[in-house]
Parts: C-alpha cells; structure tokens; sequence
C-alpha cells in the first residue's frame, strides 16, 4: 500500500494541471481496454490523476453489456445475469471487431459462446448479433455501450463532463481492427486523442516512475504480458535524447514485438469448464448433457475462472455449484496437476512471443537487463515456470497507470514533463502498381512494389511516394507487406491482405495545364497517425518551371521595400502556387532489382538532374563575386554611355537578348491537386448514416436508462415517504402538534395513494409519481415545520441566553474601565446596552406569548428569528471587541519641572498634533490622549509602538531630530512619531 501511495504522489508531481480560462471542462480520461477488463483514470485540474472506481468501488469493470426487454446492465451486473440468462450477456467482443462473417475467429467465438446468434451484414461482410428479428446490434455498437457507461463512470468521479479520451489497444491490431475501436468511440460520442498499444502504455508507465535512472546509456526491458485473450512480449529501449524543443529528455522506443492472438488466461477458464463439465457428466446425476445447457454452462464458467485463482495458491481445490441442473448439485475435487495437463499446450507456447521479440529486435537473451510480467494470467505458477529465458522477472501490478499519462500529454489543458514515445509498426505496409513497359518492341505489363512502411518502422510518421512515369489518369493499391513471419493460422485470422484501393482522376489535365513546365512526378503523401492507422493526406502533381531572377536589390531597397509592405504599400497579387518542402516527410525510393530498364533509366536521369542541380548550386556559389563585378561593371558602363549620348532612348534587340542572357535563373516547383478516390478492400467503414443510425440507437437506450432510473427514483421517494409520514403520526412529538381532525385528513391521504399504489402506482409514469409526492408534502408541511422549529428551540435559545450573559458581562466591564483609560465612546456603550435590552425584551415576551399559545398551532417564536438576534449581537460585541484589540494605551500626564529636552519634545508634539484634525474632545485633552483607533485596523509595528517617558528622557536627541519643528516631516513620519 505505501508503495502505491509513492507512485502515486511521484505521478502527481509528474502532472502539473493549468486549467485555461477559455475553457470550461478541461478534465480528460484514458481506457485500459482489454478482452475482459476495462480500468479508466481521468485527469482534471486539481486531481492530475485518479483511477476511477465503478459503482461496486471497484479499480476494474467487466466488459460485459446486459440487454434485457426493458433494461440494460454492464460490468459485474451483467455478469450476474449471465448466470441466469447468458443469451442476453455480450462480453469478449475484442475478437470480433474488424472481423468478417467467414473468419476463423468468429466461428471460435460462435462455438465459446453458442447461446448467441451471430448472423452477416450483406453490405460490409462484417457479423453482428441477432437478438430479435427486430434488434441487431454490432460488436462496435456494443464496445460503444461499455465505453459510454465508461465515460459515466469517469464523469461522476469527476464531476465534470468529459468527451476526450485515449484508449488502449492491443500491438497486433490491424488498420481494420483500429478503426473499428474508433468507430466505437464515436458512437459513445467521445472525442479520441490516441490509440495506444498496450504494450507502449506499459512500457510509458515504468519509464514513467523510473524516469530518474534513465540515462544516455540504452537499458532494455522486455515486457511479458499475458492477459486474458491473449500474449505479448515488447523489448523497449529506454534512454535519454536531445531534443530541439525540450532539450535533453527520456525516450523509450520499441525495438521487438512477438505475439500470440489465442494464447490467454480466458482459454484455461474454457478448458476448465469443459473438464468440469464432463466430471459433472461422469457423475451421471442427470441423463441430459450438461454441455448442451447454455445456462448450466455459464456457471461452470464462473466457477471454473474462481477455481483457477484457487489453484495458484493450492494445490487442490473442491469445485461445487449449487443447482447445476435441474436442481442437482455439483461437487468434485481438481487438482493443480490436473489444471496443468488440461492446459500443457497452452504452457509450451509461453516462450514463443519471447524468441519472436529477440529475434525481430535482432537482440540476444544477454542485452536483456530485466523481464517485467504483466497481466492476471502471468500469476498462474505454471506460466512462471516455463519461463525459459532465465533473467530476473518482476510482477507488474499497476498496469492501470499505463494510459494514464497520455491524456495529460495530447490535451492541451495540460502541462506535463515530456517523455519521448515513439511506438512501432508491426506488419509492413507497401504500395504496388503496374505500369505499361516496352521492350525490344514488345509491350508488356509490369507488377512494382514499393514499401511504404517497413516492419517496425516507428510511427507517427509521414512518407511520400513518387510515380514518374504517368501521365495520364491511373491507380495503385496499398496492401500488407510481406507477412511471412506470421503462422498460417495467424494470416487466417488477419483478414484481408488487401487494404485500399486509390483510383486518381486529373492527371492527363494536369500535364496539359502545365505543358511547358517539367514535370516532377505525382507524389502521394501517406500518415501513419498517433493511433497507427494509415492516411492517404493528399496526392499532387508536382511541375518544374525556370522564372528569371531578380538582380539583388541594395541594402537601402530592401529597407524601403520592407517599409512600405509594412504600411500596406506592398503588392496585392496572390502567391503563385508553389510547393514547399515538408522536412518530416520521407521519399520512399524504389526497390533495388525489381524495376525495368526504363525505371534505370529514369534513376539515372534523376542522378544526373540532381548531379545538376549540385553543379549549378556550386557554380552560383562560386560565381558571387563575378556577378557582383559583372554588376558594377555594367552600371559603369551604363553611366559613361548616359554621359556619351543623352539622345539615345533604347538599345538594340541584341543588346537586350544579351541582357537576358547575363541575368540568372532560378527553378521553381508548382503543384497541382489530383483528385483520389479510395476503395476499401478488407473492412468497409460504415456510412455517415449507419453511423447517425447507431449513435441513435445508443442515445435512446441511455435516454430509455436515465428515464428508468429517474422514476425508481421518484418511486422509491414516495413509498418512503408514505410509510415514514404514517409511522411519525404516531410518535409523541408529531401527536403534540397536531390535532386530531389533521391526523386524520393525513392518514386519510396517505392510505389512498398507498392503496393507488398497490394497483396502479408500479405502471405510473414519473410525472404521476412526482404529483403524489408533492400533494402529499404539501399536506404534511405545517406538521414538520412545528416539530422542526420545536426541536431546533431549546438550542436556539441556550445560545441566545449565553450570548446575552456574555454581553452584559462585558458592558458591564467596560463601563468600569478609568475614564483616563476608557477606549470605548459612551456612544457605543448606549447602542451594546440598548441592542441587550432590547433582546432581552423580545426573548421574554415572544417566549412568553409562545407558552399561551397551542402546539397545534403556527408558533410566533421562530428559529431563523432567533438566529438574528445572535448574529446582531455578535456583532456589536466583535466591533467592541476589535477596538480593544488594536487600542494603544494613553500618554500620561507630564510633570512641570521638566528638562528642557522635554520641553522641546512637547513643543513638536504640540506641533505635530496641529496636522490632525480635531475632534469634539478639547486640545488640551487631545495633546495628552493619543487618536482612538477604529475597529478593523491593522495592529501597530515594532516601528510604531510608542515610547515610553524614560526612552524620551534618555534620548532627546534623536527625539529632536525626528520631530524638529525646522522640519515638516511627511504625514507617515508624523502618524508613527505620535503614535
């Protein structure tokens, strides 16, 4: 526990949060998602991070949704129904995101749960569930549902709503496995920063804790995560790099990544059940098969993930369930050795992600300096064993944190120290077109690939592709690279190989908009995003023209130039369309061996343009001062010929050719937009109106949830209400106050909607339900306001009765005070004395007209009229009480044979009082009593206390010199003599 409060306090150090005042909810959360948990944080000004805790207080919440006729669950609720009723329980919906109907993974997931009916969208290839004839529902629907109940959560933690969220997702996730969480998201209407792979969040987390120890030396850790769906191993690389924009910070990067979809904690829980299940068969209580019982088979399920915890601990457990079927119970006794024959493949595929990650990292087991375990399943005693690899391991339990600190990072709302990330891809990316070649006169198709992203290529990053041979309309694909590191199973489950196809249209207008320009190819322009999913951004067509260039302008021109732009004399014509460079984009060149003869020849002809271009860079260089020479020359030649002949208007033509000739050239790069149409070819996306159509959909059933909850609300109001109204009518403090013919009107009331109740109120609408209430209230109100004022009396009164004791205890103090010494006015003393009495007055005669009244009537001594009286009270005597706080004590009088420092020290008192106003008190009076402080005003300094006799008799000096009369010190100097 107390190392978890010092991470704790160490993130909180990490995060500092500024909330902007342009905005009004800054707060932020993340959503560790995984196959069978969910964990959310959120960050808000005030609290930099919190995990959020579910309605159970609970850190973790089942992805579980429970859609019944008329109500909806999530998290252990669902799960508590899916024991009675599984055909309404969806959980586990990770495998079936950016799946197709045919996929290996959907039939996995129809033969784990066959109490659902999976069926085919005609239009996208995708699956959804069919409820109902009327009721369909899609995995991205339901994720939407948990990850809309996730955001109520986090915004009742933070009381603030929250729309911006980043979400993590497993490292082997495709570009259509990705964009199918996204399209979940937006359904939920949250706003998505990032999709970070779990893997880097965990990686994020320690480098986050451990930010200290890290160095410019690399440190590798591999990750071994193990959760409930399946297994991932991650070798990062943690140092510190020198930045541009933050100067030297950590930095982790992902160099190795090896994976295993099937290989988790929920396929030990399945087979679990199934041993279970034939034990129970075994037994022969029952001649039906249990495995064919979905009911019965859920709860051997639930059993069965309680017994592997068990068995983690102990070697043998007793599994039982209580009403199996058909009201026969189950008993039977499992042991850990049994456990672990049932799972032994499972166990010899354990270090297979481990050697994959080495060997994509091209690392050995040695350069491993630690093994971090991640995930419930890593618990399991036989998982530790198998590890092969040898090196010292530590169990991670504070995954939940991993996340965490993204969202702070991406908002913009907050500040927080930086931590290089950079993530990578795992399947490669390339392009593949065919172009028409020519050899030897014969015509011929050719097939060209080129990688755009390459395994492991680290991302957010951008690339550009150029075509140089086409010029006229066409198209590419953009396809997975080469995925032979995967098994045969795998690529089953990847899906489509085949990701987009790009058609563009305007490149023949193009060329022929630009004829007398060079062209320079088309270039694509890719992103592969934060979240790495992959973007085409734009295509163009990029040509090459020469302009002439401008002789260089003096240095005055320049400035006068600048001047008059300044003032708004520059030129009003639009900048030409031309194309800048992009610094973080990458050309992506071709592939060595597998380009054409002409493909030779146009890489020849670019390494001669660009051998080119670098010798005309190096003769402009060169040439500078010729140019410069060159230029004085000719405006010396230029003035001897205006000398020589004045007449002369113009020169000849080849004169001016010559001119032209001398002056340089510059090369500039024009764009032009292509239009492109992309084709999806693994999963298409959903139209804006299925989107529209499912945001509705989960909008109603919230609207539907929020509108239930609001009358078991208003329900449970008003049967509280009656019952607790009818068992006070009976209580000695509510008989008092009121009388019989009101009791029984009451009663008589609360029966009647007791009795609607029992027929109708159950089937009552909210708005019925409200105007019981409040008719009920309405006619109970005079009896609770008699018993609460009645109740709130006896304090009111003490607290009345001591602050009165208490005043005239210190009016009658005050009064006793010497006149010499009295710091109170007698103005002030009257108003003390006149609010007691006058308090005591109403006191005694309101208490006094109370008593003769009846208790069942309205009462004239009232508890907010009592409260008046104290506070008036309490603040005459505070005001007093102030006074004497800041009160100096009085000068006294001075005696008549004096010395003569004294005298001169009373002269410029004298003086010295004459800037004062006077007051109703005489001069003489005043001269010898210092000015009354008034209430509220700081108290005097060191500096400004006065001095007494003896100090001004020992030093009249310097008493002289402060206050001489020759003099006229400013008013402090004077304030603080006097004082």
């Amino acid at each position: 526990m107390g190392g978890r409060k010092l991470a704790l306090v160490a993130l909180f150090c990490l995060v500092a949060a500024m909330l902007p005042s342009h905005t009004v909810t800054v707060a932020v959360m993340s959503v560790d998602l995984g196959s069978e948990w969910m964990k959310m944080a959120i960050v808000k000004p005030g609290v930099p991070m919190e995990i959020v805790l579910n309605k159970e207080s609970r850190r973790k919440t089942p992805i579980a949704v429970c859609l019944k006729e008329n109500e909806r669950l999530f998290g252990d609720s669902a799960l508590g129904v899916s024991v009675k009723n599984p055909k309404t329980v969806y959980r586990h919906l990770q495998s079936l995101l950016g799946k197709k109907h045919k996929n290996p993974q959907v039939a996995l997931y129809q033969k784990r749960f066959p109490e659902h009916q999976l069926e085919e969208d005609a239009v996208r290839g995708t699956v959804y569930f069919k409820y109902s004839d009327e009721v369909q529902y899609t995995p991205e629907e339901l994720l939407g549902m948990a990850l809309n109940y996730s955001c109520g959560l986090a915004q009742d933690f933070a009381e603030q709503p929250i729309k911006d969220a980043v979400i993590t997702v497993p490292a082997f996730f495709n570009q259509a496995e990705r964009r199918a969480v996204l399209q979940a998201a937006q359904m939920a209407g949250l706003k998505v920063l990032q999709l970070i792979n779990d893997n880097t969040a965990v990686a994020l987390n320690y480098g986050v804790f451990r930010r200290k120890d890290i160095d410019s030396t690399a440190k590798n850790i591999m990750f071994y995560d193990m959760g409930a769906g399946s297994t991932t191993a991650t070798i990062v690389s943690y140092q510190t790099v020198k930045n541009k924009e933050s100067g030297t910070q950590p930095q982790l990067q992902i160099r190795g990544v090896g994976f295993d979809r099937g290989l988790g904690g929920f396929e030990m829980d399945l087979r679990l059940r199934d041993h279970l299940a034939k034990l129970f068969n075994e037994q022969k209580k029952s001649k039906k098969d249990v495995r064919e019982n979905h009911r019965a088979m859920a709860k051997l399920l639930k059993e069965a993930q309680r017994l592997k915890t068990v068995l983690s601990a102990n070697m043998e457990f007793m599994a039982q369930v209580e009403g199996l079927m058909d009201d026969i119970d189950f008993k039977s006794k499992v042991t850990r050795a049994e456990f672990e024959e049932l799972c032994a493949d499972l166990f010899e595929r354990v270090p297979r992600p481990v050697q994959e990650a080495l060997s994509v990292a091209e690392m050995k087991l040695d350069e491993i300096e630690q093994v971090i375990l991640v995930g419930g399943a890593t618990r399991v005693p036989k998982v530790q064993e198998e590890r092969s690899w040898g090196r010292t391991s530590t169990q991670m339990r504070q995954r939940r944190w991993a996340p965490c600190t993204r969202p702070a990072a991406l908002s913009k709302a907050f500040k927080v120290k930086p931590f290089i990330v950079r993530d990578a891809a795992i399947f490669p990316i390339q392009v593949e077109f065919t172009r028409e070649t020519e050899e030897d006169g014969v015509k011929a198709l050719k097939h060209n690939k080129r990688v755009l992203f390459q395994r492991m290529a680290p991302y957010p990053q951008r690339k550009v592709i150029t075509f140089n041979r086409y010029n006229a309309d066409f198209s590419f694909d953009i396809n997975y690279g080469d995925l032979s590191f995967l098994s045969q199973e795998d690529i089953s489950m990847f899906g489509s190989l085949n990701l987009t196809t790009v058609k563009l249209s305007g490149v023949g207008s193009s060329f022929q908009k630009h004829a007398d320009a060079e062209s320079k190819g088309i270039k694509a322009h890719f992103n592969m995003d934060d979240s790495g999913v992959l973007l085409l951004d734009r295509v163009e067509s990029v040509f090459e023209t020469i302009v002439e260039e401008k002789e260089e302008e003096s240095t005055l021109t320049k400035l006068g130039n600048t001047i008059s732009t300044l003032f708004g004399g520059g030129s009003s014509e639009p900048a030409p369309n031309v194309t800048e460079p992009v610094q973080d984009e990458e050309e992506v060149p071709p592939e060595s061996g597998k380009d054409d003869k002409d493909e030779e020849g146009k890489d020849e002809a670019q390494k001669d343009e660009a051998a080119k271009e670098k010798q005309d860079d190096a003769e402009k260089s060169a040439g500078e001062e010729r140019n410069q020479e060159k230029t004085e020359e000719e405006a010396g030649s230029k003035a001897e010929a205006k000398e020589e002949s004045n007449g002369e208007k113009s020169a000849t033509e080849a004169e001016k050719e010559a001119e032209k000739k001398a002056k340089p050239q510059k090369k500039s790069k024009i764009s032009e937009d292509i239009a492109a149409e992309l084709l999806v070819n693994d999963i298409l996306d959903p139209t804006a109106d299925d989107v529209t159509s499912s945001k509705k959909k989960l909008q109603d059933l919230t609207d539907r949830d929020l509108a239930k909850q609001e009358r078991e609300k208003t329900l449970n109001s008003l049967e509280a209400f009656i019952f607790e109204t009818q068992d006070k009518l009976y209580q000695d403090d509510y008989q008092l106050v009121v009388s019989e013919e009101e009791k029984e009107q009451m009663s008589a009331k609360l029966k009647e909607v007791s009795e609607w109740m029992d027929e109708d109120g159950y089937s009552a609408t909210t708005k019925q339900l409200r105007e019981k209430l409040s008719q009920l209230k309405s006619l109970c109100k005079d009896m609770f306001f008699r018993v609460e004022e009645r109740r709130k009396w006896p304090e009111r009164l003490a607290a009345l009765e001591s602050m009165l004791n208490t005043s005239s205890f210190f009016l009658r103090s005050a009064k006793l005070i010497p006149e010499d010494d009295q710091i109170f006015t007698e103005v002030e003393l009257n108003m003390l004395e006149k609010v007691i009495n006058e308090t005591t007055t109403w006191k005694n005669e309101t208490v006094a007209e109370q008593e003769k009244r009846s208790p069942k009537e309205r009462p004239i001594l009232l508890s907010k009229d009592i409260e008046s009286k104290l506070a008036l009270l309490d603040r005459e005597v505070n005001y007093l009480l102030n006074k004497a706080k800041f009160a100096k004590p009085k000068a006294k009088a001075k005696a008549k044979n004096s010395t003569s420092s004294e005298k001169n020290s009373k002269a410029n008192n004298t003086a010295e009082e004459k800037v004062i106003p006077p007051t109703e008190e005489s001069a003489d009076a005043k001269s010898e009593t210092p000015e009354e402080p008034q209430p509220g005003e700081a108290p005097p300094t060191e500096e400004s206390t006065p001095q007494s006799n003896s100090d001004s008799q020992s030093q009249p000096s310097e008493e002289t010199t402060t206050a001489g009369p020759t003099e006229k010190p400013p008013p402090e100097n004077h304030i603080d003599d006097e004082l």
